[in-house]
């Protein structure tokens, strides 16, 4: 099993949960949350174990954030194509993707992955110089990467029923 689809039966992602989080208001609304969490964390300078609050509501906005919206009234779009292509390349194990879609993600997910010691640290010393080339870092590979994902799901919603009827 691959980390992606690890990480979505932590989130217990459900085929209904995977429909809500298409909604487009989803995807958007989701780019909060690590600028959330950073201000959340960053609050223990002005409010010490009290900002363990701010940091649980926003682990909970991250876990809670696909559940809230309802199934969009159509897929037709960039952010829903980019969650629809986050569930095609979670599902590579069961249904191969192609040659050119296989290694970039893994790079772009590294990108994201290089910022978050800048951004721990960051965290941890107060630097906020460090904290922003994190969470731009962080924001530089996801986006990239979901922009991927849409490129993924066009090139893959005709390789089963089931991806095809992820698009309407």
């Amino acid at each position: 099993m691959n980390l992606e689809k690890r990480i979505a039966n932590i989130f217990r992602m459900s085929d209904e949960v995977w429909q809500r989080h298409a909604h487009p208001g989803s995807v958007w609304s989701r780019t909060a949350a690590l600028p959330l969490l950073v201000v959340a964390v960053w609050s223990r300078a002005w409010w010490g174990w009290w900002s363990l609050v701010p940091v649980a509501i926003a682990l909970f906005w991250i876990w809670v954030n696909p559940r809230l919206f309802p199934k969009p009234a159509s897929t037709n779009h960039w952010a829903s194509k980019a969650v629809l292509g986050e569930r095609v390349w979670s599902d590579r194990d069961a249904v191969p993707v192609p040659q050119h879609h296989r290694r970039v993600p893994h790079i772009l997910n590294l990108i994201s992955a290089l910022g978050l010691p800048f951004l721990i640290w960051g965290l941890v010393a107060f630097h906020l110089w460090s904290v922003l080339l994190g969470v731009c870092l962080v924001n530089l590979g996801k986006f990239w990467f979901l922009d991927r994902m849409v490129w993924l799901y066009e090139d893959m919603k005709d390789a089963t029923s089931e991806y095809r009827s992820w698009l309407y």
